[in-house]
């Protein structure tokens, strides 16, 4: 019996000074479970005749996460933090441990600095003015951000985010150029610039690939710039966002550079706990390797209730209007469409955080 006792108090001697960290400096769970239901196709003409996309119900997940973050004084008004995010499919188990926002840094009075996997300075500022955060059948990624092209969570990256100053916030990333070759040498590097002053919010964002596949092509050079920003007027918030991007056609195939041009414009009233939505999103361009001239249009209504801060319910219906060489799609999940077919949908969707 002493044995045991003496043993039980060693193991208490270890755990305490454990336990009395994480009191001070203390680790926290925190997670997000998002699903629609949803009833999609795609229907049009196309120059390849290939078949539409017949009607069909789905269940599907909206970046459903886990996550565990903490920080810890270093005293000096210096503090390290750590997070590990990782998403999972509710309705399926396919996914990889910390695959999300995961990294560890220092932060002190002059900033924050992180090393590890992250969301690019590009889709952090731009999604920020989408009522949808770039998810559902009508996020902004379904025309914006080049499709998504420039939506980027990069791994290997190395991020400075400034201290908020009279308003204005500076990101900046740098991707390590560890897959370099003889022949290449791939890169993401980018930045933003926002400014937030009560119900004002307005920014810049640029970013820029090197030797990176897109669309089963590697142009040498890719390039996006942003400028977006919403307001609010009590109950009703309006956002905007516009972008350009360039590619490089410098290669076999290639047409020389590419541009495309896009927007989108939005509307959002608040009435208790509803919340009505209107987002128009339009993108013409950005065709390599043919001299057609691609061009989609995509307009989406949504109605929010707010069970609390934590949980809502969300009813979508979103059409998309492509001309015959055009493939812009769903903002998330999207449909395998050939050229020239216009999806639509309608969503039911839960999410909780906690």
């Amino acid at each position: 019996m002493n044995k045991k006792l003496i043993a039980l108090a060693v193991a208490g001697a270890c755990v305490a000074p454990a336990a009395m960290a994480q009191t001070a400096n203390p680790v926290t769970l925190y997670g997000r479970v998002y699903v629609t239901l949803e009833q999609v196709q795609a229907k049009g003409s196309n120059p390849s005749n290939a078949a539409e996309v017949s009607s069909r119900t789905r269940v599907s997940d909206q970046s459903s996460l886990l996550g565990v973050r903490g920080t810890e004084d270093l005293g000096g008004g210096l503090k390290a933090f750590f997070q590990l995010e990782t998403a999972f499919k509710p309705d399926q188990n396919d996914t990889t441990f910390a695959a999300r926002n995961s990294a560890v840094g220092l932060q002190g009075a002059w900033g924050s600095v992180l090393l590890g996997r992250w969301d690019m300075p590009f889709k952090s500022a731009t999604i920020a003015v989408d009522p949808y955060g770039d998810l559902t059948l009508s996020g902004i990624t379904g025309v914006l951000n080049d499709g998504g092209n420039f939506d980027r969570r990069d791994q290997n990256v190395v991020q400075y985010w400034s201290p908020n100053i009279a308003g204005f916030a500076l990101r900046v990333s740098y991707s390590a150029n560890e897959a370099r070759s003889a022949t290449a040498n791939p890169r993401s590097n980018g930045a933003s610039l926002t400014w937030t002053g009560g119900p004002i919010y307005v920014g810049y964002a640029y970013h820029e690939l090197y030797d990176t596949a897109y669309g089963g092509i590697t142009p040498p050079k890719q390039t996006a710039n942003a400028i977006f920003g919403s307001v609010e007027f009590g109950p009703i918030k309006i956002g905007a966002n516009y972008d350009e991007n360039k590619r490089d056609g410098s290669f076999t195939g290639g047409a020389g550079i590419s541009k495309q041009k896009s927007w989108l414009g939005n509307i959002v009233w608040t009435i208790g706990n509803n919340q009505l939505s209107y987002q128009h999103q339009n993108a013409k361009g950005g065709d390599l390797t043919t001299v057609a001239n691609p061009d989609c249009k995509v307009d989406a209504v949504g109605w929010q209730y707010n069970f609390s801060k934590r949980t809502f319910f969300l009813a979508q219906y979103v059409k998309i209007d492509n001309n015959e060489t055009a493939t812009c799609n769903f903002g998330s999940n999207t449909l395998a469409i050939a050229a020239g077919q216009d999806p639509k949908g309608i969503s039911l969707g839960l999410r909780h955080v906690f």
